[in-house]
């Protein structure tokens, strides 16, 4: 045993053992069972507006990324891998209604090209989120309309992607339909793009409206349309396509779902079960861990 400087014949006292830390922590709030109209902070394009600072933020991890891998550092638990936990469904075997128009798994989206991370063009997303939409859709076809998607889980990488596009400038091949009124350098300050989208959490879902046999429904804008004019109530589209946009509010709104307040096609399932992780997985059935129920 160690003996004190002071007193060579005393040994020195053990130290005393520090108090237990406290393991409470505040209770979860209960979800609400109405659905607000708007939410101040609401996600749009799955692309996280709470943090105006992203721009910057994210141009300082492209630079650095390939020494400092900032982006995947920032991600959580569950970023990488090939797999997606057990808690992911394939949409068309929990809701073989809906259908599906993966548009980043095409070329038909704002940047031009397939996006990273879409191999296929499928719709996965948690079990519980492909579930609620299954009972929007059964309700909704109770009034003779049916659902289609446009994006579901969305990976890392493709967010990425986004990041990299945003910041050639010359790449603007495809505004003229989807940002003709939004110079492409504002795209990060108007909100319509950051570096972490709700889409990679897995139960946010992009979702439209259409009749039997595949007709679409007049939304006031198309999918992706990077302008005001895309706000779930924007004053300056005509009285049917309001209707139209409450009829998908309403619908998903009782499901359990909730609406991003700028973009009238966007909704992230409220009790999503992976709040905080941002997964990158390929969009592919292989990424499924077992059978889709």
């Amino acid at each position: 045993m160690r003996r004190s400087r002071g007193n060579p014949g005393a040994a020195r006292a053990p130290r005393a053992a520090p108090p237990p830390r406290s393991s409470s922590r505040p209770l979860p709030r209960p979800a609400s069972r109405l659905l607000p109209r708007t939410r101040p902070g609401a996600r749009d394009l799955g692309r996280d507006r709470s943090r105006p600072w992203s721009r910057p933020l994210a141009a300082g991890c492209l630079l650095l990324a390939s020494l400092t891998g900032c982006l995947a550092a920032d991600a959580g638990p569950g970023h990488a891998g090939r797999r997606a936990p057990e808690a992911f469904v394939a949409l068309r075997d929990v809701a073989p209604g809906i259908d599906e128009e993966i548009r980043y798994a095409s070329a038909h989206n704002f940047v031009g090209r397939v996006i990273d991370g879409y191999r296929e063009p499928v719709c996965l997303l948690t079990r519980r989120a492909a579930r609620a939409l299954r009972a929007a859709q059964r309700a909704l076809a109770e009034d003779g309309y049916s659902l289609l998607v446009y994006d579901c889980y969305r990976p890392q990488r493709a967010v990425d992607h986004f990041l990299r596009w945003a910041d050639d400038p010359a790449d603007t091949g495809e505004r003229r339909e989807f940002y003709p009124h939004v110079p492409k350098d504002r795209l990060f300050r108007e909100g319509y793009l950051a570096a972490r989208s709700g889409h990679s959490r897995g139960s946010t879902v992009d979702v439209t409206l259409q009749r039997p046999r595949g007709h679409p429904v007049d939304m006031g804008t198309h999918f992706d349309y990077f302008d005001p004019r895309s706000k779930p109530e924007a004053k300056d589209i005509g009285k049917r396509q309001r209707a139209a946009r409450e009829v998908l509010h309403e619908a998903l709104g009782a499901a359990g779902f909730e609406r991003a307040d700028t973009e009238w096609w966007h909704f992230t399932y409220r009790e999503e079960p992976f709040p905080d992780r941002y997964f990158d997985f390929p969009v592919t059935r292989e990424a499924l861990r077992g059978p889709s129920s």
